[in-house]
């Protein structure tokens, strides 16, 4: 592979700029302009220069292939946060036969020398993107390899049931221990049993890694602007005492004591002949059930539309008439905090839930060999060692060991440069 470089912290004006280097000619090239670095893993303090231009002063550190990031050499040159000197130095880098990186191009070669897993890749995809502490943690788990492990122990099992299928097919004519067809059912019940475990958890885990969607509905000038401008503690929508003032879905995203919520401002529902705002009614109501939650909000609390369980029915404008049960005042803030309470009270009940696997492509694979173990005690045993093989494949393109190519492009496409 070629030498690549980067900017590995956001672009901009700041305090410090870390350009990263990876690739066969990483070290040699840091040290045309810093000077010799013995040590791998010490920082250095050096000048930089570009045969007689001081570029800048800087921290060198260098890492020795196999024991770094993307698996190469890599060197990380921390300068000054000015623009001007990240541009400098570039100009220097690619007159000695370096190229930039593209985007996810370090964690892509990460993966490609074995120093993450695609679980690994991906989970460190979601904590890049991650914006809230649920989701941190979340990603957390996937970026420290735990799916990878978890589905490593689980193609063991298969592994070694399949050598005691394949031994009794060897050695049919000669003594084989009784137990053997006991244990290889054993353990393929036992791997059946945590990946229908694994999948359960999917949906939750995908909707805590996307976030939640709690969708305010009610009759029009029923306060649902009001309350979301209140929930964002700023103006975002408008609010008006003619009714049918909001036409389309207005969202605002927030963290939610940790859980991503965005919390959806939809148009009054009634029978309108303005078509724009029936067109906002229909869009409203469809998206209102999609939602994890709806906040069924009006003045006399009786839902105008279907409530299910999770649902919460508040009644509005408490200053104005004194009433009992869920109650709010959007205008002065009266209840907005207990209802706040509550949607996080329902929602962490669904995070519950969630589990390690939170992408569709991880999802398919394990469904895949969830059907490949669908066997038998009647089974011929080489249909049924067939069975476990391809099982054992399937859960070893999960985490990228085999037949991965197709998934690297969109995956480390969504990385950042520089990562």
């Amino acid at each position: 592979m070629d030498t690549i470089f980067a900017e590995a912290t956001p672009p901009g004006r700041g305090g410090v700029s870390v350009i990263r280097l990876s690739g066969p000619d990483a070290l040699a090239v840091a040290e045309s302009l810093a000077g010799p670095m013995a040590q791998p893993r010490h920082a250095y303090f050096r000048a930089l220069r570009d045969d007689a231009d001081l570029i800048d002063r800087a921290l060198v550190l260098w890492f020795e292939e196999g024991a770094s990031f993307t698996g190469e050499q890599v060197v990380e040159l921390h300068l000054h946060g000015a623009p001007v000197i990240g541009d400098r130095l570039a100009k220097a880098l690619i007159l000695r036969g370096l190229r930039r990186a593209e985007a996810g191009e370090f964690s892509r070669r990460a993966f490609l020398n074995g120093r993450m897993d695609l679980a690994e890749a991906e989970g460190l995809a979601d904590l890049l993107a991650a914006e809230t502490e649920a989701q941190r943690k979340l990603a957390m788990r996937s970026a420290d390899g735990e799916l990878g492990r978890q589905v490593d122990k689980l193609r063991s099992s298969l592994i070694r049931a399949g050598a005691l299928i394949e031994a009794s097919i060897d050695f049919a004519d000669e003594e084989v221990p009784e137990e053997v067809p006991a244990e290889v059912f054993d353990l393929i019940s036992l791997v059946r049993s945590e990946i229908e475990q694994m999948l359960d958890g999917y949906p939750a885990t995908e909707r805590l890694r996307q976030g939640y969607e709690v969708a305010i509905v009610g009759p029009p000038n029923a306060g649902k602007s009001t309350l979301l401008n209140k929930i964002a503690q700023r103006d975002i929508a408008l609010v008006s005492d003619i009714a049918g003032t909001t036409r389309d879905i207005i969202e605002l995203r927030t963290d939610l004591r940790g859980l991503p919520v965005t919390f959806l401002d939809t148009a009054g529902l009634r029978q309108s002949s303005d078509p724009i705002e029936a067109m906002g009614v229909a869009r409203a109501e469809e998206r209102a059930k999609s939602c994890d939650l709806r906040i069924h909000l009006s003045e006399n609390g009786e839902p105008i539309t279907d409530v299910a369980d999770i649902d919460l029915i508040v009644r509005s404008k408490a200053d104005v008439v004194q009433v009992d049960g869920l109650a709010i005042s959007a205008m002065t803030g009266a209840g907005v905090a207990e209802l706040l309470d509550l949607v996080y009270d329902r929602l962490r009940v669904k995070a519950a839930d969630s589990g390690l696997v939170g992408h569709k492509r991880q999802a398919e694979a394990l469904s895949k060999a969830l059907y490949e173990l669908r066997v038998n005690r009647n089974m011929p045993p080489e249909f049924l060692a067939e069975s476990l093989r391809q099982a054992a494949f399937s859960l070893a393109a999960m985490v990228g060991r085999v037949d991965a190519e197709d998934y690297l492009d969109e995956i480390f496409s969504s990385f950042c440069i520089g990562k």
